[in-house]
């Protein structure tokens, strides 16, 4: 079983970051936390040559919500991770599985909630493809 689901994306890192933040927003997620990997990987460890890696600490407040009245202890699961990354000269857009990260969580009630999430991931990833595809 796999925790996560990853896409190629054909186009620049930088670009592919903007159009996530931006897909993100449209399904209602803002971006609490960006964190540029090899930038700190350059600054605590010295390694100038690391490829680009960004993680996105994504959180739609209504879903958060419904989660923490379901199971209060779920924050330790949030936010939702999201990341670009360039591997041998591709750019990579990977997402958490909801169904797989809360399947930890004994809570028949999240079910609902795991459907929508995953729906709304799907539908980023399905953007930031195209709208790809559209420049190419």
């Amino acid at each position: 079983m796999s925790y996560y689901n990853r896409q190629r994306i054909d186009d620049d890192f930088e670009t592919v970051v903007s159009e996530t933040i931006e897909a993100l927003e449209d399904e209602g997620f803002g971006v609490l936390t960006d964190i540029d990997v090899s930038a700190k990987f350059s600054e605590k460890l010295g390694l100038s040559e690391y490829p680009n890696y960004r993680i996105l600490g994504a959180c739609n407040p209504e879903l958060a919500h419904q989660g923490l009245e379901a199971e209060r202890n779920l924050g330790v699961l949030l936010p939702c991770n999201v990341v670009v990354y360039e591997t041998d000269g591709d750019v990579m857009l990977s997402f958490v599985d909801p169904s797989t990260l809360l399947s930890i969580v004994d809570s028949d009630n999240l079910d609902p909630l795991i459907r929508d999430v995953t729906e709304r991931f799907d539908r980023v990833l399905e953007t930031v493809q195209s709208t790809a595809g559209d420049r190419s």
